[in-house]
């Protein structure tokens, strides 16, 4: 027999998105929520990330509008010295877990670890077995539309012999004995992460075979911070380099001239643009490892043997580890609206900064009645791949921010939120800085976005 539940909504995902949903609209409207997630507690895949993982932007753009992850402080020592600081894996479960405790709290908000939703209003305990249904006017929230896919939960994309030594990022720090080799595998945040920490480690560079199907875009992260004078300043540039640009490569090049912009290797034109954030002292330690494997996706690997797609096959060291890196962490289903008769389902709202869309999809799913109102306020935007889909995410997500903008209780309570990356915040000293980046950008949205549309095929 199942156990009726009174709530008004049931968010489905307790992952970064799900909670900055939450937590807006539970903060702005008198409603009931039951939170239901796989895991055993909030933070989504945070709960099983590798031990050695930090935040890749600035604590302040990640996390709930009501409670700033990591206070704002900046970093007083190391390489990133000056930087705001970025929460490592501890720090973001705790975090998450003290932002459920404080949603609980309220008594408006009641949390399902360890279950599943059939998609029918049930939700069933994968520990118990008991069900739980919700009444038939409860809003369904898909909050794991856009789930990250990670190494410690799917297997290697890749056929794995028997007698081939394969392994998680997560198990690098769980290695006893040092094997002659490396092999990395993948292009994204966590193989640049699992290459940077084996060199902090004292792995010769020699030691590391990097196999990267796509060279990477990266953004430098000492312009990605919470201080409007730097932030304003990117897209600025890259408005104003679209249209010097008569081509989207030329536009990353042109923004790794301005220092916006990085790559590894300088001999390689990226194709890859999910743009994560990487420091200089990151990218110097990159550009050590020198065998780096370009053949397109792994097809299989044998004891000293990586076979390719392609049918090509590289040798490498008869007791190499090799490391996968390889799961999906971005997700590219179709866009969909958000307000929908079966679900609202979260997706990135303005470019890039997906805490921030959810919270904002939380506020005026707080304040406004008519699903068509919140869909003209909220279009959702994609992440990015290719540098065309980049190209994609930045006209309609800029769109979006001009669309929800426009409304003076959304801007007055954006601004208000650190998790939003293009606020000023009050009492922010004014600087001719600050006000060339305004100008700048009042000047080029305009007609940098119609050049960004006609490379993303839009009009």
């Amino acid at each position: 027999m199942a156990t009726k539940l009174d709530v008004d909504y049931l968010v489905v995902g307790a992952g970064a998105m799900g909670m900055a949903f939450t937590d807006a609209l539970v903060d702005h409207a008198d409603v009931r929520v039951a939170l239901v997630d796989r895991r055993h507690g909030a933070g989504g895949h945070w709960l099983e990330a590798y031990p050695f993982v930090r935040l890749h932007q600035s604590s302040a753009f990640y996390g709930v509008a009501s409670t700033l992850l990591g206070g704002g402080r900046l970093q007083d020592h190391g390489p990133e010295a000056g930087l705001q600081e970025r929460a490592s894996q501890p720090e973001v479960v705790a975090y998450y877990a003290d932002v459920l405790d404080r949603l609980q709290q309220t008594g408006r908000v009641q949390f399902l670890p360890g279950s599943d939703h059939l998609g029918d209003g049930t939700v069933v305990s994968r520990v118990s077995g008991r069900r739980f249904e919700v009444p038939e006017h409860c809003r369904v929230v898909n909050a794991h539309y856009l789930a990250p896919s990670i190494p410690a939960e799917m297997p290697a994309p890749f056929g794995v012999g028997d007698d081939a030594r394969v392994l998680p990022v997560n198990d690098l720090v769980h290695v006893e004995e040092a094997p002659s080799q490396y092999v990395v595998v993948g292009a994204g945040k966590t193989a640049t992460d699992a290459c940077v920490w084996l060199l902090g480690q004292g792995v010769d560079p020699d030691a590391i075979c990097w196999v990267r199907p796509r060279d990477p875009w990266m953004f430098d992260r000492a312009l990605i911070q919470p201080d409007p004078a730097i932030f304003l300043g990117v897209p600025a540039t890259i408005f104003e380099s679209a249209l010097a640009s008569e081509s989207l490569d030329e536009l990353f090049l042109r923004l790794e001239d301005a220092g916006v912009m990085m790559r590894i290797d300088r001999t390689v034109t990226p194709t890859m643009a999910k743009t994560p954030t990487l420091a200089q002292w990151e990218l110097e330690k990159l550009r050590t490892i020198e065998d780096v494997v370009r053949r397109g996706h792994l097809h299989s690997v044998e004891r000293g043997r990586l076979t390719f797609l392609d049918g090509s096959t590289v040798r490498v060291a008869d007791d190499a580890v090799v490391v996968h890196c390889a799961a999906d962490g971005l997700k590219y289903p179709p866009l969909v609206p958000v307000w929908r008769p079966e679900d609202i389902t979260l997706q990135p709202i303005r470019a890039g900064f997906p805490c921030f869309g959810a919270a904002v999809t939380g506020y005026v799913e707080a304040t406004r009645d008519d699903d068509a109102e919140k869909n003209r306020l909220c279009p959702p935007s994609p992440f990015p791949d290719s540098l065309q889909q980049w190209a994609g995410m930045n006209v309609l997500g800029t769109r979006a921010a001009m669309s929800f903008s426009a409304e003076p209780d959304i801007k007055a309570w954006a601004d208000g939120v650190a998790l939003n990356p293009a606020r000023v915040p009050a009492g922010y000293p004014p600087s001719a800085a600050l006000d060339s980046a305004r100008e700048r950008l009042a000047a080029s949205t305009g007609p940098g976005l119609e050049r960004l549309a006609a490379w993303m095929g839009a009009g």
